[in-house]
């Protein structure tokens, strides 16, 4: 079969590679859609970084590059394992990539996201989305409610990140939040604080194709950091104290900076996004404001579920998240050069396997 295969930065190979077989305790998918995970972008330019590089494996696959890419893809059930039950053949699935041990502390209590064997499938190994057939351990399987397509269910997997730091912030409908940064996670947030009852949604964001996103998901205003001070607009906005809640989702220290004093005395901060590397901060901007700054990592299968009932029930929709849809084959030139070439075009580069 086909599959997109990371060998180091900006090696990403489409290859013949066997096809994979079921084993127990596993289900095997046939993959229609998977996203391009920004994650994904920066192993292609600067990687291995998450992917585990020769001679440290992952401890639950095992593997190291070359590997298979995605995890944020969906399909049909073609095959059942032993040991798997709650899916049959020809049911539609969103796959929860997460690799849990089930044994250290933070899984014993619930917190999966937490393993101290954290992993991702598609990314740390197992196979991968960007392929077309996998084979998954079944706790990973969700299927799909009569109503939604394998191109929504490719969507659970950002959107549930962003639902996860919602509720990790805390938010509270009515509540007013400044999103930093306008790409695939900050768009799914300001989603799910809209489904949450935001009162006021605030973004900043520099690219006009991404404002323009941003107005069109549900923000109320956005503001243009080289235009005018983030700053000094949201407390306009905020009677002159500041969001409730600050979500980063761009990663860089001018946004956590700016976040913070975004931020009312009191309010909360949220960093969604992944760092390439440490930044600087005052931590009397935090002290002298008591503020609550806390992070947050992909999501549980409790968020995963939900995200998938909040799309059937329409209170999260995937109208505009959407902004390519490429067949396999284009994988390197369509998918991740064109995201390196025209980023801010983009919000979500969809995969068709089947293609």
């Amino acid at each position: 079969m086909k599959a997109a295969v990371f060998h180091g930065p900006k090696d990403i190979r489409l290859e013949d590679v066997p096809e994979p077989e079921i084993r127990a305790g596993s289900v095997k998918v046939k993959v229609d859609w998977c996203g391009i995970c920004g994650t994904d972008l920066h192993e292609y330019l600067a990687g291995p970084i998450f992917i585990p590089p020769e001679g440290s494996p992952h401890p639950i696959t095992g593997e190291t590059l070359p590997l298979t890419l995605g995890h944020e893809f969906a399909g049909e059930v073609v095959e059942v394992g032993d040991d798997s039950s709650g899916v049959n053949v020809g049911d539609q699935v969103a796959i929860e990539p997460v690799f849990r041990c089930g044994e250290c502390a933070a899984c014993k209590r619930g917190a999966t996201n937490l393993c101290e064997k954290l992993g991702f499938y598609g990314l740390m190994g197992g196979g991968g989305g960007m392929s077309e057939f996998a084979v998954i351990p079944s706790y990973m399987i969700h299927r799909m409610p009569e109503g939604l397509s394998t191109e929504q269910g490719a969507l659970v997997e950002p959107i549930a990140v962003g639902l996860r730091a919602v509720r990790r912030a805390g938010f509270k409908e009515g509540q007013s939040a400044i999103v930093f940064g306008g790409g695939p996670i900050g768009a799914v947030t300001v989603q799910c604080l809209r489904a949450s009852g935001a009162g006021q949604i605030m973004v900043a964001e520099v690219s006009e194709a991404r404002k323009n996103k941003a107005v069109e998901l549900g923000a109320d205003v956005v503001i243009d950091p080289t235009e005018e001070s983030v700053v000094e607009r949201v407390k306009e906005l905020t009677d002159g104290e500041g969001a409730e809640h600050s979500f980063d989702a761009a990663g860089i220290q001018e946004t956590l900076q700016t976040a913070l004093h975004s931020t009312r005395k009191g309010g909360n901060v949220t960093i969604i996004s992944i760092w390439e590397g440490p930044v600087q901060i005052n931590p009397n901007d935090i002290v002298l404001a008591e503020l609550n700054v806390q992070g947050t990592i992909c999501y549980t299968p409790e968020d995963f579920a939900d995200t998938i009932s909040m799309l059937k029930d329409g209170s999260i929709k995937t109208e505009g998240i959407i902004t390519e849809r490429i067949p396999l084959s284009d994988i390197v030139k369509g998918g991740f050069e064109e995201l390196v070439d025209h980023k801010d075009r983009h919000v979500k580069i969809l995969v068709n396997s089947a293609e």
